[in-house]
């Protein structure tokens, strides 16, 4: 896959996972892909193919990690970043680099330093909730209602929702988030789950167990359970249960940390005028089990070793094996030819290994945990700054090619008539099925899709340089051309497709997006009425001494058209300026200007009422000479289109969640 194409997809992902469809900095997973972006020198200690490194050398392994690191801190702009590597139960490697704290000229500690690691906080929810389920306090195929003691989930569905359910993001809940997903005022904290839950409840929007689609609110639900079913609140349970037993002394997912770790808490970091400059930190708050934590890259190795030793660290038994086990097989299968999602660990092919792994991301800090059972082997790391999920991506496939070296195979590629079936039933364009339906947030999402085209028997992404081909392999399923990667999909009676699978997307399934979903189908329409507009404010200053002569009746109507026009105008350009509305103001509450914005396109259907009634007055008049009675009505029809845009992403009146 080229640089670029991976940019693309990581700038996707970024946009997925900060927000614009789902609601979320601090709990979105890292681009799970191995799919960054390798810079120059990444691949420096890479051997032939075949040819694998030896990982128990710890010389070379730390030359290898230093030199990637070197490339990365400065191509990249990552002011401080940690990485620890785990083998049979033992730490091979566990090493900081750059700076905590850049002010205070602090060196990265391995040992003490807390990284935030946002999603990745899930895995202590999801191995909370196994324990009760070994301890025979929870069972993963109840209706979750039965644990919830202070929230209720409606019964939208014949088939209620469990813990398998939650575990493996196929509970069927939208995702949201604008204006309460996080905070930036400690003075807030601590906030209730249990409240939060209720509060911000999302639409239950597919039948459990249909598809993949990762949810904060439902990570965010097992830790209530975790909470309601032991009698300990989220944090203490955590902290006796998992943190304790492991030995992990620098660990919390309190918010902000308790005052005895703070010291050891790295500052995240942006750039800004070729400076790095701290930014406001944010908390998830009642949100806290899908992404509170942080931690220190050592104690991040005793967790791996757990779960790689089936769930035992020295002579504690976090979990018993067979629950180790389970947690760890899969549990969700979009295709049994393409990565699984196990409970709570997603699955990703790495050079021909089954890898299981989790991912954080938030503003400033990108985090990745990949584990291989089958190798007893565990990378974890953690960026306070710049261009992370790249960085965790390039890294890990480095480690990848260098010690477990792929032996790739040509894979003949079935041509249509061996599938049964031309490809183009497979194009067109594709929306995620994490997003929201129901409430403002909905209208983040109007960017996010993936547009495939069908050529030459193949199916592609992008265009251009950018450009990613895929060659069918067998039925609904694709091969990378140059490339590791696979994409599927999923068809119904009639070979019609219902969802699209990337590996290097896993856990975040596509479906077939609608015409009224598509952007492009919009962006069309607005581009006509945008031209209608124009013209018609364009042409009334032109022709104003006409216009002022007409009789009263018409030139009420060019002038209702003018104002008309000139808000529509006005209010697209808000529209701009709310789509770029800073991410973390956005969802940490709701600006007064957004409240007031939400007016404009209101307004806007009062003139879209007017000039319609005006219209019908023109024609049945008979205003001006015929083509300007149809141009009136065509700039009309581009009225009443704007205000179909505002009420399809849920611009008219105040969706909040």
């Amino acid at each position: 896959m080229s640089s670029s194409i991976r940019k693309i997809f990581g700038k996707i992902m970024v946009l997925v996972l900060l927000g614009v469809t789902l609601g979320t900095t601090g709990l979105g997973t890292v681009v799970p892909v191995s799919a960054a972006v390798f810079n120059p020198g990444l691949h420096a200690g890479i051997l032939d193919q075949g040819a694998a490194a030896n990982l128990d050398d710890s010389d070379q392994l730390t030359a290898f990690i230093d030199g990637i690191m070197d490339v990365q801190m400065g191509s990249l702009q990552i002011p401080g970043a940690v990485v620890s590597i785990v083998k049979d139960g033992k730490i091979l490697l566990s090493k900081g680099y750059g700076h905590s704290n850049i002010e205070e000229n602090k060196a990265v500690d391995p040992k003490t330093s807390l990284f935030r690691i946002a999603s990745t906080t899930k895995l202590f929810t999801w191995t909370a909730v196994m324990q009760l389920v070994e301890a025979g306090k929870l069972d993963l195929d109840t209706d979750v209602n039965t644990y919830l003691k202070t929230v209720k989930i409606p019964k939208t569905y014949k088939q209620p929702i469990t813990l398998r359910h939650l575990m493996t993001h196929t509970a069927g809940f939208e995702e949201g988030g604008v204006g309460y997903q996080i905070t930036t005022d400690p003075g807030k904290l601590p906030v209730s789950i249990a409240e939060t839950m209720e509060k911000h409840m999302p639409a239950r929007v597919k039948p459990p167990g249909e598809m993949l689609s990762y949810s904060n609110y439902g990570a965010s639900l097992a830790g209530l359970i975790v909470e309601e079913v032991s009698g300990v609140a989220y944090n203490d349970y955590i902290q006796k249960n998992i943190f304790d037993p492991l030995d992990m002394k620098y660990a919390t997912v309190e918010e902000p940390v308790p005052a005895s770790l703070e010291p050891y808490a790295v500052l995240g970091y942006a750039r800004a005028n070729g400076e790095y400059v701290t930014k406001r930190p944010t908390y998830e708050g009642g949100f806290r089990p899908a992404g509170s934590g942080s931690v220190s890259a050592n104690d991040m190795a005793h967790f791996m070793i757990a779960h790689l030793q089936n769930g035992r660290y020295e002579d504690k038994q976090m979990l018993k094996p067979e629950t180790a086990r389970l947690m760890h097989s899969p549990a969700f299968q979009f295709d049994e030819r393409l990565p699984a999602m196990d409970l709570g660990f997603y699955e990703l092919n790495m050079n021909g290994l089954r890898v299981i792994s989790h991912g954080g991301a938030d503003e400033l800090f990108n985090t990745a945990l990949y584990l291989v059972p089958d190798q007893q082997v565990g990378i974890f790391v953690s960026y306070s700054g710049g261009d992370g999920g790249t960085a965790a991506g390039g890294l890990a496939q480095a480690f990848f090619d260098r010690y477990y070296p792929a032996h790739m195979t040509q894979q003949p590629a079935a041509t249509s008539i061996e599938l049964g079936e031309p490809l183009e039933k497979y194009a067109g364009s594709y929306q995620f099925t994490r997003r929201n339906h129901t409430k403002i947030d909905k209208f983040f999402s109007f960017l996010t899709q993936i547009n495939i085209e069908v050529s030459d028997n193949r199916l592609s992404i992008g265009s251009g340089a950018d450009q990613q081909v895929y060659t069918p392999i067998g039925v609904n399923l694709f091969q990378e051309v140059g490339g590791k990667h696979q994409m599927g999909f999923r068809t119904d009676a009639e070979g019609k497709v219902t969802y699209l699978f990337l590996d290097m997307l896993n856990p975040m399934p596509l479906e077939p997006a609608p015409l009224i979903n598509q952007s492009k189908f919009w962006l069309t329409l607005l581009g006509i009425s945008v031209v209608l507009f124009i013209t018609v404010f364009m042409g009334a200053m032109y022709r104003r001494r006409e216009i002022k002569a007409k009789p009263r009746a018409q030139k009420w109507a060019v002038w209702l058209s003018v104002v008309m026009s000139v808000w529509s105008l006005v209010t697209l350009g808000a529209t701009l300026l709310v789509m770029n509305m800073d991410l973390i103001d956005r969802l940490s509450y709701i600006p007064l200007s957004l409240r007031l914005y939400l007016f404009m396109p209101l307004i806007l259907v009062g003139l879209t009422a007017s000039i319609f009634m005006m219209t019908i007055l023109a024609w049945k008049n008979k205003y001006w000479t015929l083509p300007r009675r149809v141009y009136y009505t065509f700039v009309t029809l581009a009225a009443v289109t704007l205000c179909l845009f505002f009420d399809h992403w849920n611009l008219l009146g105040w969706h909040f969640g």
